[in-house]
């Protein structure tokens, strides 16, 4: 039997500089959001862009390369898992929240032509 994968591929544009926590118990934690973008044409055929605003989250080593390497405004792939989480507010209403855990990823450089 095939076994069924929570795997998330996303690629985008950093979208705030990344936010790095270290904890006492010696894990780190990076934060960012990532930007993506999709084109459609409305029902009058003209085009229109839609932009999709993702949180990704990544621990450990990873946390730790991505702190180096990456900021904002870079294009990157992330890959990871959804995560779907839930809390209770101060006023006690409870929020749902859901963010990509990244476990890998990969810093698209733009191709950059030479003038001859």
């Amino acid at each position: 039997m095939n076994k069924l994968k929570n795997k998330v591929s996303l690629i985008g544009r950093i979208g705030m500089q990344p936010e790095v926590k270290a904890f006492d118990s010696g894990k780190t934690l990076i934060r960012f959001s990532l930007a993506t973008n999709e084109s459609y044409k409305d029902k009058n055929g003209e085009w229109n862009e839609l932009t999709q605003w993702h949180t990704i989250n990544a621990w450990g080593k990873t946390a730790e390369i991505m702190s180096q390497k990456i900021n904002k405004g870079q294009e990157v792939l992330v890959e990871g898992r959804l995560v779907n989480q839930s809390y209770e507010t101060k006023d006690g209403d409870k929020r749902y929240a859901t963010h990509i855990e990244a476990n890998e990823f990969l810093i698209i450089k733009a191709l950059q032509k030479s003038l001859v």
